[in-house]
């Protein structure tokens, strides 16, 4: 999914997520952090608040969070787009 981004969306979301095998795998991360992009997904889906989330995690600046909520909307409004053509 990742060669299907534009350019932009690329170098916007790698300032914020960071994919390193040397960090959990690759898995996902905010970028600076150990901490996976899943979490706060899994925060939401559970009711929880973004303040919920940035309490436990308060390392995180709150603009790395909604930059990779915007940028997750954004990558996922191309793709359904994409696929619907």
């Amino acid at each position: 999914m990742l060669d299907e981004m534009t350019v932009e969306q690329k170098h916007a979301l790698a300032d914020v997520v960071a994919v390193d095998q040397e960090v959990l795998h690759g898995t996902p991360c905010f970028s600076n952090t150990r901490v996976p992009v899943a979490t706060l997904i899994d925060f939401l889906e559970t009711g929880d608040s973004i303040n919920d989330f940035l309490a436990v995690y308060s390392y995180i600046p709150r603009e790395q969070v909604l930059s990779f909520l915007e940028l997750s909307r954004d990558i996922t409004l191309d793709q359904l787009t994409c696929a619907s053509l």
